[in-house]
């Protein structure tokens, strides 16, 4: 179900959720800019830098729409980190050196992004169920 046009579902933002947003935006800049850093200059994978900071591009893509509260965006962005996620953990376990710490460092920032997007939809999507509800009675 679409919700209504008339309805804003970011006016009701609270104090609580705000923090839940901070973070998530600003954990989502922070992750773009160790990947893009540590595939060029930290530690990549060839001398040099290569290719592979372009992963950051979906990501990135996201970030205004991280800013402005999307829901879509969101939601988005919450499945999208799991991708991260995953790296940091792989390359954490597989990688040595510096390389190894720019991992886990990519894991904690994407688990952070991730828990700030869900916990900051979280209201709005019991919100909307509940809207359903009412609409059916």
């Amino acid at each position: 179900m679409i919700l209504p046009a008339a309805r804003s579902y970011n006016s009701a933002m609270t104090s609580f959720q705000t923090r839940w947003h901070a973070l998530a935006f600003f954990a989502a800049t922070a992750l773009c800019l160790l990947c893009v850093y540590w595939e060029w200059r930290g530690a990549p994978v060839r001398a040099g830098g290569t290719l592979l900071a372009l992963k950051v591009l979906p990501l990135a893509l996201c970030l205004m729409g991280l800013w402005r509260g999307t829901l879509y965006v969101l939601q988005l962005v919450s499945m999208l980190v799991l991708l991260y996620m995953a790296e940091g953990v792989i390359r954490g376990m597989g990688d040595t050196g510096a390389s190894q710490l720019y991992a886990w460092g990519e894991f904690t920032l994407s688990w952070l992004c991730f828990f700030g997007c869900i916990l900051h939809v979280r209201p709005y999507k019991k919100e909307f169920k509940q809207h359903q509800k009412d609409a059916q009675s």
